[in-house]
């Protein structure tokens, strides 16, 4: 996986590779991580109208190799990460709301 890239495939534990769409990426410092958002491509929406993303720290390859994708071990990285998401959909959604008073 690159930053920017829009798609990954993902292995998951019993070998099957699944094609998905990466939501954002970010650097946390105080974790010195980087960290990915995606969701599976063609996922359902379940009845309350969510998509069940998924988060994995990246280390990134070296010399144009692919990076790797680890999971995520602490409480404290997940609430980071559960802060960054609110805060990514907060902000889409305000996107909406501007495109749809023009």
């Amino acid at each position: 996986m690159e930053h920017g890239e829009a798609n990954i495939t993902i292995v998951d534990e019993e070998g099957n590779e699944q094609l998905c769409e990466v939501l954002f990426t970010f650097d946390a410092e105080q974790f010195g991580k980087s960290y990915v958002l995606y969701y599976p491509l063609g996922a359902e929406e379940d009845e309350d109208d969510q998509i069940e993303i998924h988060a994995s720290s990246f280390v990134p390859g070296e010399d144009g190799a692919e990076g790797e994708l680890k999971p995520i071990e602490t409480d404290e990285e997940w609430d980071m990460i559960e802060e960054m998401l609110n805060t990514f959909l907060a902000e889409d959604e305000e996107d909406d709301e501007d495109e749809d008073e023009e």
